[in-house]
């Protein structure tokens, strides 16, 4: 565990929802609900399908003055460009002021088959187009029963941080999302949590160094709601959430990020 004051992040993950007028009425609720102090304190940033980064991107330029919720995206390909047909690159999400691409979640690993080398080479691509990765893993309820819990995580930063640098590493976030509770409504306890994200904390301090480990900032992502959200934030080692329904809904996502009050 580290001591260093890390700002948390606090990201909304969309998934496939939301049209492009529904996104642009989300985001406009959510720039009213969501108060200069709370920018102070966190940072926030939103993942909407592809289809709607533009309108929001757009929304976000457009008021007097600029919106400080940060673009985000929910995956991206590997290769800067080529005959990938429906693929999206990391420099064309650069282009549209996107600053985070999740890579590696667990959808995308269970799904779509990404595999452990695939979501490193995606870090690196996200890296080298000046933008941030937020690294998942998270272990399924078969694994977490079998007590693979450890193995798991551990393999899976280990992989995903594969041939970066220290600095590189310390910039970037890492969330924990137990699958069992994705959209389940099922939560780990907070002091679960908190001993995940803890090991993974000393999982990239083995990769990248002390320095890294107490910078990285690492988020929980699984059913976060407003009800909980205040009890996660408060371990030692939670960063952040990686928030998924939740953050379809202003009112909920902004009670998340004002989970100080």
């Amino acid at each position: 565990m580290s001591t260093s004051v890390r700002k948390p992040l606090i990201s909304g993950n969309w998934k496939m929802h939301h049209n492009h007028f529904e996104a642009l009425q989300l985001v406009q609720k959510l720039s009213y609900l969501v108060t200069a102090d709370d920018f102070d304190a966190v940072d926030v940033s939103v993942h909407p399908p592809f289809t709607d980064l533009r309108t929001v991107q757009t929304y976000f330029l457009s008021e007097k003055e600029p919106i400080p919720i940060a673009l985000g995206a929910q995956t991206c390909h590997a290769e800067e460009q080529g005959a990938f047909t429906g693929e999206v690159s990391a420099p064309m999400l650069a282009k549209l002021e996107v600053r985070y691409v999740i890579a590696g979640h667990s959808e995308r690993r269970e799904l779509f088959g990404e595999t452990d080398a695939l979501v490193n080479a995606k870090v690196q691509a996200i890296l080298r187009s000046g933008m941030t990765p937020i690294l998942c893993c998270g272990e399924t309820l078969d694994e977490r029963e079998a007590g693979s819990t450890e193995a798991k995580v551990t393999g899976q930063v280990q992989a995903g941080l594969a041939g970066l640098k220290g600095d590189q590493v310390a910039g970037l976030v890492v969330a924990y999302e137990p699958i069992w509770a994705i959209g389940t409504g099922r939560t780990a306890s907070a002091e679960d949590a908190q001993s995940v994200c803890a090991l993974a904390r000393e999982v990239v301090r083995g990769v990248a160094g002390a320095a890294a480990a107490s910078s990285v900032r690492i988020q929980y992502g699984g059913s976060v709601k407003p009800t909980n959200a205040a009890e996660l934030m408060a371990q030692p080692d939670i960063d952040g959430a990686l928030v998924g329904g939740a953050s379809l809904v202003a009112e909920d996502f902004a009670r998340i990020v004002q989970y100080r009050r």
